[in-house]
C-alpha cells in the first residue's frame, strides 16, 4: 500500500471513529433524559459565577476560574504565582477587577485568588461523593469571545483524590467548574487526563492579532478524556489556605525513581530531611507504605503529601536484598521545594526568574567626598554689553527673516550701555558673535565672559530681513555681595567679613576633625563587610557545589528515561 493510500485509509478510520463516538456520546445523554432546554438552563445559571483568569508579567496567561463564595474567592488552576504578577478577572458580564493571590496548592494543582469586587456571583456546590461511573457531567467555561462555553459527557470512574471524565476539554479550560444536572459544582477541571497537566493558551501583549489571541498548540491540545480535583478537596485546600495561606503537606526529603523493574527507588536524600533522620539510604526500594503495596512513584507521592506534618508512618523498604522496616516522622513539604517542582513540571507556566548577580570582588567602603571649600566671598566681576535677549523658535525665524536655524531676539537694551552705543536695537535677531553660531543665551554670555573689559566682539545679525555685523565693546561692572551696609563705613564691613572668615576656618577645621574619626569608622565598616561577603560567597559556593552534585545524580537517571519525583 502506497502512502497516499495509506493515509486516506487512516482518515476514513478516523471518520468513522467519530461518528461512532458522537453517536456514542449522543445516544447516552439521551439515555440519561437530559434534554437540551436542560442544558440551557444548567448554563444560564452556572455561567454568572464563572470568571476569565489573567496573570500578566510580560506574557499573558489565560484560564478560566470559578466563584465559590460571596466574598469573592476564587478557585482556579495553578495558572498564577507569588510573583508580584498582576492578576485581572473578568466577569460573565464583562466587569473587570483586580485580584491577589492566596496560594496554591502544588499537590492538586489548585490556586485560589480574592477578586477586589466583592458583588459576584458564588456557584453553588454539590457532592462529589453522590458520583458514580456514567454519571452526567457538564463544564461550563468561558469562550476566547467572552461567551458562555459549554461541554457536557459522563463520569468515566471516581476516586478519592480524582475523578476521570469523558468530555472533551477545549483551550482555556482549564479550571472551569464540572457540574451535575442541577447546576451544582461537583469538581474543578484540572486538564486532560492523558498529559496530567492543565490546558492553557498565551500570547505576548505585543502579538495581539485578530481575536487577541495567539494561541499554543503545543500548550493547549484537545482530549476525549479529563481530570477534575472533587469538590470536597477544593473545599478542604480553600479552607486551609484561606486560613493559613498555604496547604501542609507530609515531606519525606527523597528523590524517587522507579528503576528497570518498576519499582520505586530512592535516588537521592535530601541532608537533616526525615529521611536522612529515620536511615533511609540512596538505593533503597520502597515496597509498601503504611502497609499498601507502593504500586507506582505517583502513587507514593500521593500517599506522602497526603498526610500531616509530623505524622508517623510506616514504610517496608528493600536495601542489598534484605527487606526491612523503617519508621519516620514526616516533615512539612517546604514551600520552595514546592515553588520548584511547579516551575520544572511546567516552565512554561513558570519562566526562571532572572538570576541574582553576585560581584566576585566587593567594592571597597565609600569614602566621604572631597569637599571644595570656596573663598570667602566679598565682590563680584561681571561682562557685559547691555542686551537682553531670548531665543525663539523656527516659526519665528522665518517672521524676522532669518534663514539661519537659530537665533537670539533682543528684547531690551540697556541704555548708554555698550551695546546702545554699537546701535543694537530691540527686535534685531542675533545670528552669529565672532563667527560662531548662537542659539541659546548661555552660549553668548560664555563667549562675552571670556573677553576682557575693553575687547571688541563683532555681532551678526538681522534687521529688518537683512543682514548686518557691527562691533561692540565688552565692559564690566563691579558688584558687592552684601548689599546692605546700614548707613556703616566700608572699613567696618572689611573687619566684619575678616572676623566672619576666621570663625569660618576654625569651624572648618573642627569639622575636618570629626570628617576624618568618621571615615575611621567607615573604613572599619568596609573591611566587615567584605569579611562578611567573602564568608557569605564562600558558604554560597559550598551550597551550589552540592546542589550541582545533586543535579548531577538526577541527570543520570534522566539520561536513562526515568522520571524523578520528589517528596
Amino acid at each position: 500500500m502506497n502512502r497516499t493510500n495509506h493515509f486516506n485509509f487512516n482518515l476514513k478510520g478516523l471518520f468513522v471513529w467519530l461518528v461512532v463516538l458522537t453517536f456514542g456520546l449522543s445516544s447516552q445523554v439521551r439515555s440519561l433524559g437530559l434534554e437540551e432546554s436542560a442544558i440551557e438552563d444548567v448554563a444560564k445559571k452556572v455561567f454568572p459565577s464563572v470568571v476569565k483568569v489573567e496573570t500578566r508579567n510580560g506574557l499573558v496567561r489565560v484560564a478560566t476560574g470559578v466563584v465559590i463564595d460571596k466574598d469573592g474567592l476564587i478557585v482556579t488552576t495553578a495558572l498564577v504565582s507569588p510573583r508580584n504578577e498582576k492578576i485581572i478577572v473578568t466577569t460573565s458580564d464583562g466587569k473587570r477587577t483586580e485580584a491577589k493571590f492566596l496560594g496554591l496548592d502544588p499537590q492538586t494543582h489548585l490556586a485560589f485568588i480574592q477578586a477586589r469586587e466583592k458583588n459576584l456571583n458564588p456557584i453553588s456546590l454539590g457532592k462529589a461523593e453522590k458520583l458514580s461511573p456514567g454519571s452526567w457531567i457538564g463544564v461550563i467555561s468561558i469562550s476566547p469571545e467572552n461567551t458562555p462555553a459549554v461541554t457536557q459527557g459522563i463520569v468515566s470512574s471516581v476516586a478519592a483524590d480524582k475523578l476521570r471524565l469523558n468530555v472533551w476539554v477545549t483551550r482555556g479550560a482549564s479550571g472551569s467548574p464540572v457540574v451535575n444536572k442541577d447546576g451544582q459544582m461537583v469538581g474543578l477541571l484540572r486538564g486532560i487526563y492523558t498529559e496530567d497537566q492543565p490546558v492553557i493558551f498565551e500570547f505576548r501583549e505585543k502579538e495581539v492579532v485578530g481575536s487577541g489571541y495567539v494561541f499554543s498548540q503545543a500548550e493547549a491540545p484537545s482530549s476525549g478524556m479529563a481530570l477534575a480535583i472533587p469538590i470536597e478537596i477544593v473545599k478542604s485546600v480553600s479552607a486551609e489556605i484561606k486560613e493559613k495561606g498555604k496547604v501542609s503537606r507530609g515531606w519525606l526529603g527523597v528523590s524517587i525513581s522507579e528503576n528497570e523493574k518498576g519499582q520505586v527507588e530512592i535516588v537521592d536524600i535530601r541532608q537533616d530531611s526525615p529521611a536522612e533522620l529515620a536511615g533511609l539510604k540512596e538505593g533503597d526500594i520502597i515496597l509498601k507504605v503504611e502497609g499498601q503495596a507502593v504500586a507506582s512513584s505517583a502513587m507514593f507521592v500521593a500517599a506522602i503529601r497526603s498526610r500531616k506534618p509530623g505524622q508517623d508512618i510506616k514504610l517496608e523498604v528493600e536495601r542489598k536484598g534484605k527487606v526491612q522496616e523503617v519508621k519516620v516522622k514526616l516533615g512539612e513539604y517546604p514551600e520552595e521545594e514546592a515553588r520548584r517542582e511547579l516551575e520544572l513540571r511546567y516552565p512554561r507556566l513558570f519562566p526562571p526568574l532572572p538570576p541574582e548577580v553576585v560581584p566576585e570582588k566587593v567594592p571597597e567602603a565609600p569614602r566621604a567626598p572631597e569637599l571644595r571649600w570656596p573663598t570667602w566671598p566679598r565682590w563680584e566681576r561681571r561682562k557685559y554689553i547691555g542686551v537682553y535677549l531670548e531665543a525663539i523658535n523656527k516659526e519665528l525665524l522665518e517672521y524676522f527673516g532669518v534663514k539661519e536655524e537659530r537665533g537670539l531676539l533682543v528684547t531690551r537694551v540697556t541704555k548708554e550701555g555698550p551695546a546702545d552705543k554699537a546701535g543694537i536695537k530691540v527686535g534685531d535677531v542675533i545670528i552669529r558673535v565672532d563667527g560662531m553660531s548662537v542659539g541659546s543665551v548661555d552660549k553668548l554670555s560664555e563667549i562675552i565672559q571670556d573677553k576682557k573689559k575693553g575687547d571688541r566682539v563683532k555681532i551678526e545679525l538681522v534687521r529688518d530681513k537683512k543682514t548686518t555685523t557691527l562691533e561692540v565693546e565688552v565692559a564690566e561692572e563691579e558688584r558687592e555681595r552684601l548689599s546692605w551696609d546700614f548707613g556703616l563705613s566700608p572699613e567696618y564691613w572689611e573687619e566684619f567679613s575678616r572676623q566672619l572668615e576666621r570663625q569660618y576656618q576654625q569651624s572648618r577645621e573642627v569639622y575636618e576633625k570629626l570628617n576624618q574619626k568618621e571615615l575611621e569608622k567607615m573604613r572599619k565598616m568596609g573591611e566587615e563587610l567584605h569579611e562578611l561577603s567573602k564568608k557569605l560567597q564562600k558558604e554560597q559556593k559550598e551550597i551550589y557545589e552540592k546542589s550541582r552534585e545533586q543535579f548531577d545524580k538526577l541527570k543520570k537517571f534522566l539520561a536513562k528515561d526515568r522520571l524523578v519525583y520528589t517528596v
